[in-house]
């Protein structure tokens, strides 16, 4: 029974390890769709949120069957009960890829793109997507605490892509459609982010027992 189970939990971690993958995915597409004006990238990233989206719901499914079959400890409790977090972020994460998918259809100032750091942001999001997922598999907590920290990065890169748009503004009033839009995108990535982190906090439940929200936050 308990090598069965065991079976079923790497499974249900190769299962993570796939939605996480489909969510870089999603956001290198939506970066895409948006530095290059690509419609055939966009057309991708709602396809690979539909994915997600599949995914989410499979691994909902291993998860309940699992608790409901088995007689699983309280590490293996922890296990599942992390992954069923860890995928509700991840499905926020398509959602928010698709968003800036669909407003990317609507930039068209490629002069505009090349003066912010937009696509800094998204090279960063990606990576804490991968790292957070990556931290879940391997238990690796040293992992699980560079994906909290490297948020303050991600948050610097918002507040320049902020002053950058701003300014930019300033010097030119009729770009201000434009600029509104990419701040929308620049906040969409910087939630991505955010769920990263919320990963790799339930990363640090299901390793430790303890969840940020029960002690101090990090800093």
């Amino acid at each position: 029974m308990r090598k069965n189970f065991d079976s079923q939990l790497e499974m249900l971690s190769s299962d993570l390890i796939t939605m996480g993958a489909l969510c870089e995915e999603a956001i290198y597409c939506s970066s895409k769709a948006l530095l290059e004006h690509d419609e055939a990238q966009v057309q991708k990233v709602f396809e690979t949120d539909r994915q997600i989206d599949e995914k989410e719901r499979e691994i909902e499914g291993k998860s309940m069957r699992l608790l409901l079959q088995q007689q699983p400890v309280a590490k293996d409790l922890r296990t599942i009960s992390a992954a069923l977090r860890m995928i509700s972020d991840m499905e926020r994460i398509g959602d928010q890829a698709a968003d800036i998918a669909e407003i990317s259809q609507y930039v068209k100032e490629n002069n505009l793109l090349a003066k912010v750091h937009i696509g800094e942001m998204a090279e960063h999001a990606v990576r804490m997507v991968k790292d957070s997922v990556d931290s879940f598999v391997r238990k690796d907590m040293q992992t699980v605490k560079e994906v909290i920290a490297h948020d303050d990065v991600v948050d610097g890169l918002f507040l320049k892509v902020k002053q950058e748009l701003t300014g930019v503004i300033s010097e030119s009033p009729e770009s201000a459609n434009v600029c509104l839009d990419l701040l929308m995108i620049a906040k969409y990535l910087e939630r991505i982010a955010d769920h990263a982190v919320n990963i790799a906090e339930w990363v640090e439940y299901s390793i430790t027992g303890i969840h940020v929200t029960d002690e101090e936050p990090h800093k």
